[in-house]
């Protein structure tokens, strides 16, 4: 499918700068642009690219002011990243849907499936299951029994819903996605560790996307919630109880222990660490890395074990690579003193 210049500045609301008639059918980096494609521009870092690129049409911001000659051309808009996705959005729209229930499925006889359904070879649609319209279920993915499912879903290969999970509309479920696995609950004795049954559920609101192989555990009791627009990277655990605020990200490996409540439009970066019951604000941003021992107030951006202001922590990382021979001369001057007191005793 090819769009002109034209076609797409009216899309995506943009200022073309050179030919609006002309094409493209694919997309590029720009540094890696060719004939055909459009590529964007918005992080200054990539500015020299769009000098030499072979992109057709590129998008940039309003503010960009070319220093050269540049041979695409150009469209200008608010947030050349957001219209990027746009882009994107639409691209992934034109595409043709897959439909109906492989002859290999197994759906059981209770299940409610939707109109414009696909459910893939080796997938398993349990008992009193409900599936949306125009959710699409890729091969090998397990559904429990009494799972509910939106419309307009999409669940990759490999993923794992346990019995009873809610599923909203437009969630995006990568491979190897576990929700609704056992919270993580056992009472010690003097013999061991009793499991403590975990009789809750998980429920992912609308337009929630989990990346491969993250883990939502079921709650204790009660419900673990991911609420709506929540993005949720590859290798996330979110641990029993816990509640995901709207609208928040999380990079990957990011760990929450159980029963901790995040608010919303938080921005967690890869491999925090966060205890168990304390209450995050919103609108937190936390650095990667940092580890959480207790509750943040809303707006806070923080980094570090335990967190602490960005300027702050990185002064303190400066003078720790320092502390060895700070040690060495803080051990010199107690010498010196010592043999100071010791002369003037005599």
């Amino acid at each position: 499918m090819e769009f002109s210049a034209k076609q797409i500045a009216e899309f995506i609301q943009g200022e073309i700068i050179g030919d609006e008639n002309a094409t493209v059918h694919t997309f590029a980096k720009i540094e890696e642009g060719m004939p055909g494609a459009i590529s964007f521009l918005s992080n200054p870092k990539y500015t020299p690219y769009i000098y030499e690129t072979q992109s057709s049409i590129v998008l940039v911001n309003k503010d960009f002011t070319p220093e050269h000659e540049i041979k695409a051309t150009l469209i200008k808009v608010e947030n050349a990243y957001e219209s990027l996705a746009k882009l994107l959005n639409l691209y992934e729209m034109s595409k043709p849907k897959k439909q109906g229930i492989d002859s290999l499925a197994f759906v059981a006889p209770s299940a409610k499936i939707g109109e414009n359904v696909y459910i893939g070879a080796f997938a398993y649609i349990g008992e009193n299951t409900v599936i949306g319209d125009n959710t699409q279920i890729y091969p090998h993915t397990f559904v429990g029994d009494g799972v509910k499912i939106g419309d307009n879903c999409l669940l990759y290969s490999n993923v794992n819903i346990y019995h009873d999970c809610r599923i909203g509309n437009e969630c995006i479920l990568h491979s190897g996605a576990v929700i609704g696995a056992d919270g993580f609950g056992f009472a010690p004795t003097p013999n061991g560790y009793d499991k403590i049954p975990q009789i809750g559920i998980v429920i992912l609101e609308d337009k929630v996307d989990i990346g491969a192989n993250t883990c939502v555990d079921r709650a204790t009791m009660g419900a673990t919630i991911v609420h709506s627009g929540a993005k949720i990277d590859n290798l996330v655990q979110i641990a029993h109880n816990d509640e995901i605020g709207s609208h928040t990200v999380m990079a990957a490996q990011v760990g929450i222990a159980g029963s901790t409540k995040i608010g919303e439009w938080c921005m967690f970066g890869g491999q925090v660490g966060i205890a168990g019951h304390i209450k995050i604000g919103d609108k937190v941003g936390l650095g990667a890395q940092s580890g959480v021992p207790g509750d943040i107030k809303s707006g806070s951006q923080l980094i570090g074990t335990p967190p602490m202001d960005p300027k702050q922590y990185f002064k303190a990382s400066i003078i720790r690579k320092s502390l060895p021979n700070m040690q060495k001369e803080l051990h010199d001057l107690r010498k010196e003193i010592e043999e100071l007191k010791q002369l003037l005793n005599k």
